[in-house]
């Protein structure tokens, strides 16, 4: 019962994780090689909008 309710919350965190973007940053600064900052959070923000914009819109 422990370890499912572990599994449970685990799974949860990872959901919430990516949902809120927080699973994304840190796979742009592992793939950018760079340290958590400001600086590295405005520029995967930047990232993301570029990649947004470039997504054609249905209707």
């Amino acid at each position: 019962m422990k370890n499912r309710l572990r599994h449970i919350f685990a799974t949860l965190r990872a959901v919430l994780r990516e949902v809120f973007d927080e699973s994304a940053y840190q796979r742009f600064l592992l793939r950018a090689d760079l340290p958590p900052s400001v600086e590295s959070y405005a520029a995967f923000w930047a990232e993301l909008e570029k990649l947004k914009a470039r997504r054609p819109r249905c209707c």
